[in-house]
This record gives structure tokens, C-alpha cells and sequence, in this order.
């Protein structure tokens, strides 16, 4: 089209020729409410952007009749994609307890504890047709997962203790578990019901406790134990070393930790028996281990004086604590994000890991060889000069001493309780026959126990401010390990010609394996 002249003088009449043209009617041109126009082909124009024009009718197509509806999913149902659809929401069913909060799934498995027990006290009464009211059953009810609940937590104190009846003669220590090598780390699943033991070659056996029934766990090769997180920096000598000197398994029973020369930690699943990841991070040798109870966090203590907290279900490193100045040699923790540690420096440390902060105790006159959490609030240790000492967590001396518990007579001759004698071949040079290189606790209870080189594991009651000297059972061999039943009625112990962390003495009279002992309860 063709425009005249613009006029100065009346602009108005300037716009009449273009209000009045097809561009603008067509959206080419825009009039402004200025007086101008605006110029713009349809690929400029927003109004009739084809990106905006697909979306609306998108928007159209979304609804639909309910008539619609329903012959998609009769048809979906003639072609068999129902139940797809189905089988497609099962995991939503199976997972409805994933989004409940803490406090929900505490309230929810309480309630299942609690339909648990009555449905087993109802069992019980049917059984020996007992009329007892329903009150007071649920009074008996409360007060028994009260006292449970008290003893796991620490805060009653079982007495088994003054319950233990002195040993006959027929009862002593018997291997159920033979192993090549001297076996250096012993523990026991949460039910009592299996048991789990490792040597310095490496071997790692998993067995029946009444049965003795025992399987094997097999080293992956090399390129398995890289795909699952091991590195290799260690020094040539010990590239390829699977000895074995720790040794743990958590309280459901699921994951089992070894550590040794190889400055790694393993971790395998127990109903597999299958390796399944390795941590790396300590620099030098991996000492000990153990388990939180009731969680899978796992504490470390290495030669490298360090304390690391590991996540076993995330399979992650946590934190770690310094403090020692020397070789850390034993550790154990319970419920409480906390971990004590002995080591070669004559100090034990309790370290608070959310706090990271920790807690020094000092030893009289001696390095201590191992060490056990009695109680929140006191510990049990084992010394290189055969004392058991007992400690308070606001005194940072012992709060009671054993003195010379383990020690040898002359002649390499040892007295039983009956005072028989029996004539066992030991290093006499060596002092080591006298370290107590292994302390254990009933969980839970008052029943503690002390093992050495002297041929004897002593048993102990554990009191305020005591330790009381209960039996002394006959083992011979070095004791480096051992673990209390969580009833109370048996006591296995990790046995070796040879001590844990080298061969300081040499017992060659002693059969390497685990050896159980029964105790009489009244």
C-alpha cells in the first residue's frame, strides 16, 4: 500500500491510512496506546506465537468425559495392562511405612512388642489353664519389658555374679573350633546361637555353638577388593597379607568387620558370606573393632593412634579421633555414641564422638592390654603386669586394683583351685605369660572375666567399688579373646600358642582354636 506525505501539522490524520490497513488487522502492526505503531511480522509476534498456540491446545486435550475414562480402562483391562498397572503399585504397598516419621515407627514397632508378648503370655496361660485376670496380666506385662528395657540400657544391673556355682571337676574348657593358627579375636551373635572367630593367617570361620558346625569365609580376589574400595598402598612385604587381628559383628547380626595387617577394614555380609566393601584410611595396622549396639556404626582403633567411626548400612567414614600416642590395642563401645581405648601409651580415653571431645584415664605403672565397658559409667581394664583395675568415669585413677591377678609361679608349674598342679611349658624369660590380654563382661550383669598366658581365666564379681575373685578356670595357651553369652550360661575364648600382636612367648602345649565353658547358674 501506498502512504502520503506525512503531515506536521495534524499527525492524527497521518494514522488514519494505517488503522485502517489489513496488516494491522491481521496482527502485523500494532497500535500503541501512545499514538505509535508498533511493527512486527507474526514470527515476532508473542500474540500468535505458534509455541504459545501448541501449549494451549495441549492444555484442551487434557480433559476428558468421564465417559472416557472408563472406556480407557475397560479397554486397559481386555488387553491385560491392569494388571501391570498392579503388579506396578505393589512397591508403593510394601513401602507405606517410609514416609512415617521417628516417633511413628518407635509407637509402631512398641505396639508390635507388645501384641507379641500377650499373644505369648495368652499361649502360656492356655497352657497351664490359668483363670488370671487381664489386668493384672498387663501389669506383669509392663513390668517385664520395663526390667528388660532397663537391663539392655545399663541402668539395672543383672546379678548372675552370685549366681555362678563353683566349677566340678568334670567341667573345664573344650575347642570346639580348631584353627591352624593362634586365634586372636572371638564374638558372638546377639541370640547366642552362633559364633565367629579369626586367626593371623587370615581365616575367618562362622559356627554353630551347640553343634560346632563351622563354614568359612573366602577371600575375593584382588580386582573384587578393588571394585569394593580397597586401596593398595601397602608396603611390599605386606601387599598381599590377610592376617587377620580384629574382629566384629553388629548386634542384628548382619555384617561382620575384620581388620589386620592389610590397614583396611572388611566388611562382610553373614547371610552371604560374601565381602562386601572395604574401607580404607587407617595408616598402618587395624588393632580392633567393635559394633554400637543397636546400630551399624562401627568404631576402629589402629598402630596409627587414631580412632575412626565408620557407617556400615552407608557404607560411608564418619569421623575419627586422635588422642593416643601410641599404638591403640583395644576398644568397645555400647549403646551411647561413645568408644573407649586403650593403647601402649599407659592411658585408656573415652571419646565422645558427637562432641568430639574425649576423656583421659591414666594407668599407675603399666600398659594396658585391653579393656570392656561394664556400665555407662564404668570400665574394666587388663595390664602387661597382670592387674585388673576397675574405673569410675569421674575418676581418672582406678577406682580399685587387682594386682599380680595372672602371674606365674616358679617352675613354670601352675595351682588350680583344688590344688592340683599342672606342669605347662612355659617361656619363663618372657614376661608375657602375664599380660592380661583380654577382659570381658556380661553384658548387662555383674559377671566379669580376665584372661592371660598363665594358664587360668579368672572370674570376677563386679561390685560398687570392688572386684571380687569368684573361680579361676584352667586354660592353657594365651587368651587373647573372649566373649560372655548374653545369659550368662557359657563363656568361649579365643586360644593361641603365640600372643596377639607378635610372638613375645610361645606355648607349644596349647591347641589353637576356641574352647566354650559352660557355667552352672542356681
Amino acid at each position: 500500500f501506498c502512504l502520503a506525505p506525512p503531515s506536521p501539522l495534524n499527525p492524527e490524520a497521518n494514522l488514519k491510512p494505517l488503522l485502517s490497513s489489513p496488516a494491522l488487522a491481521e496482527g502485523r502492526m500494532k497500535y500503541t496506546k501512545g499514538g505509535s505503531i508498533k511493527r512486527g511480522g507474526k514470527k515476532g509476534s508473542n500474540d500468535r506465537d505458534p509455541f504459545f498456540e501448541q501449549e494451549t491446545k495441549k492444555r484442551r486435550k487434557v480433559g476428558y468425559d468421564d465417559e472416557d475414562i472408563e472406556s480407557i480402562e475397560s479397554d486397559a483391562e481386555e488387553n491385560g495392562f491392569a494388571e501391570d498397572k498392579r503388579e506396578a503399585n505393589e512397591p508403593e504397598d510394601e513401602d507405606e511405612f517410609a514416609d512415617e516419621t521417628a516417633g511413628e515407627k518407635r509407637k509402631r514397632l512398641a505396639e508390635a512388642l507388645l501384641k507379641r508378648t500377650r499373644e505369648a503370655r495368652q499361649r502360656e496361660r492356655e497352657e497351664r489353664d490359668d483363670d488370671e485376670d487381664d489386668d493384672e496380666e498387663d501389669d506383669d506385662i509392663v513390668k517385664t519389658l520395663m526390667k528388660k528395657q532397663q537391663e539392655d540400657s545399663g541402668r539395672v544391673r543383672r546379678a548372675i555374679a552370685s549366681r555362678v556355682q563353683e566349677p566340678l571337676s568334670s567341667d573345664g574348657f573344650s575347642v570346639i573350633v580348631k584353627h591352624r593358627h593362634s586365634v586372636v579375636s572371638v564374638a558372638l551373635s546377639d541370640d547366642d546361637a552362633r559364633g565367629f572367630s579369626a586367626s593371623k593367617d587370615g581365616t575367618i570361620l562362622h559356627w554353630d555353638v551347640s553343634s560346632g558346625e563351622k563354614e568359612i569365609y573366602k577371600w575375593p580376589s584382588d580386582e573384587t577388593l578393588k571394585s569394593h574400595g580397597m586401596k593398595v598402598r601397602e608396603p611390599r612385604n605386606k601387599k598381599h597379607s590377610r592376617a587377620t587381628l580384629a574382629l566384629a559383628v553388629s548386634s542384628d547380626g548382619r555384617y561382620l568387620a575384620t581388620g589386620g595387617v592389610d590397614r583396611h577394614i572388611h566388611i562382610w555380609d553373614v547371610r552371604t558370606r560374601e565381602h562386601v566393601q572395604a574401607f580404607p584410611g587407617h595408616r598402618n595396622t587395624v588393632s580392633c573393632l567393635c559394633f554400637r549396639n543397636g546400630s551399624t556404626e562401627l568404631y576402629s582403633g589402629s598402630f596409627d593412634r587414631s580412632v575412626k567411626a565408620w557407617n556400615v548400612e552407608d557404607k560411608a567414614f564418619v569421623q575419627d579421633s586422635f588422642g593416643h600416642q601410641d599404638d591403640v590395642l583395644a576398644i568397645d563401645a555400647l549403646r551411647k555414641e561413645r568408644a573407649i581405648s586403650v593403647g601402649r601409651d599407659r592411658t585408656m580415653q573415652l571419646h565422645k564422638m558427637p562432641e568430639q571431645a574425649r576423656m583421659m584415664y591414666r594407668a599407675p605403672a603399666s600398659s594396658l592390654e585391653s579393656c570392656c565397658f561394664i556400665s555407662d559409667t564404668e570400665y574394666l581394664s587388663g595390664s602387661d603386669n597382670g592387674t585388673v583395675a576397675l574405673w569410675g568415669m569421674l575418676k581418672k585413677k582406678p577406682i580399685f586394683l587387682l594386682k599380680n591377678e595372672h602371674s606365674l609361679v616358679a617352675d613354670g608349674i601352675t595351682t588350680n583351685e583344688n590344688g592340683d598342679h599342672n606342669n605347662v611349658e612355659y617361656n619363663n624369660s618372657c614376661t608375657a605369660s602375664s599380660w592380661v590380654s583380654s577382659v570381658a563382661v556380661c553384658r548387662g550383669s555383674d559377671l566379669a572375666a580376665s584372661g592371660a598366658g598363665n594358664g587360668f581365666v579368672h572370674l570376677m564379681a563386679v561390685e560398687a567399688t570392688a572386684l571380687r575373685p569368684l573361680f579361676k578356670l584352667s586354660l592353657s595357651g594365651y587368651v587373647n579373646s573372649m566373649a560372655f553369652a548374653k545369659s550368662g550360661k557359657f563363656l568361649i575364648a579365643g586360644v593361641g600358642q603365640e600372643t596377639r600382636f607378635g610372638r613375645w612367648g610361645c606355648i607349644k602345649s596349647a591347641q589353637n582354636g576356641v574352647a566354650i565353658h559352660p557355667l552352672r547358674l542356681s
